[in-house]
């Protein structure tokens, strides 16, 4: 009797975890809705829909760019990106990649993703080919926001003090 109590009890221990792990995060709503947003982020800026585009962050984002100057709240990143929407020109960034971790309490989530920059020409060879983006969201009123958003050019290991370099000199000439 004991043996099948043990049994019966193994297997409440071991289902547990089980179920768990074929509860994807991807098919909550949280996760689905933060990813849409991220979808609908950069729609929005390869639309050149500037009302849209801001529409993504919160009232208090920070938006990262490639460039170490480029630290922008999110009026100043308005005062930067308007010409760019106005003439029809946003950017493009192709998702490639993407992973996002939601806090417990469903409020919060983390996030990075491999893009691909498409350049308005179309040629490759003017865009900045593989790009990372990373980030914070926040559910503001109950609907998911860009707390910040970090867009990087990753640069492969072998070729990073040779980039380094380049910066400092750079820097030096200015």
């Amino acid at each position: 009797m004991n043996f099948y109590r043990l049994l019966i009890l193994a297997f409440f221990f071991l289902s547990g975890p089980i179920a768990k792990s074929m509860d994807p995060p991807k098919a909550k709503p949280e996760f689905t809705e933060a990813n849409e947003l991220l979808d609908r982020f950069h729609l929005a800026a390869a639309k050149a829909r500037f009302a849209d585009y801001f529409s993504c962050f919160s009232e208090d984002a920070i938006f990262l760019g490639t460039d170490a100057k480029e630290r922008w709240n999110v009026t100043e990143f308005k005062q930067f990106a308007k010409p760019y929407f106005d003439k029809g020109k946003g950017w493009n960034y192709e998702k490639k990649d993407r992973h996002i971790l939601v806090s417990r309490d469903g409020n919060h989530a983390s996030f990075d993703e491999i893009l691909n920059h498409i350049p308005g020409d179309g040629k490759a060879e003017n865009g900045y080919g593989t790009c990372r983006g990373s980030g914070v969201l926040r559910k503001v009123e109950g609907k998911w926001k860009i707390e910040q958003y970090h867009l990087t050019i990753p640069i492969p290991n072998e070729l990073a003090k040779e980039i380094v370099q380049s910066i400092r000199i750079k820097k030096a000439n200015q």
